[in-house]
């Protein structure tokens, strides 16, 4: 049951995204409480995420791109 460091951050970063199962978060849980490291690894990728929530960042649809890309001042 035991996982590895590579993997254990592997599975935090899905679930943080709701994309891992519920067996891996068990595994990931366990593997927690016996690692400090990949436990503050955790808590830190946690709060990042909760940080990127609340900013609301926005992403650009490609016909915006487009539009800034013919507004910048073309240099020969």
């Amino acid at each position: 049951m035991m996982i590895s460091c590579e993997k254990a951050a592997c599975i935090c970063n899905k679930a943080q995204y709701k994309e891992a199962s519920i067996w891996s978060i068990l595994k990931l849980r366990f593997h927690l409480l016996l690692c400090k490291t990949c436990s503050k690894h955790s808590q830190r990728n946690n709060k990042l995420t909760s940080l990127c929530d609340k900013a609301n960042f926005a992403v650009l649809s490609e016909e915006d791109k487009e539009k800034m890309k013919e507004s910048l001042p073309k240099k020969n």
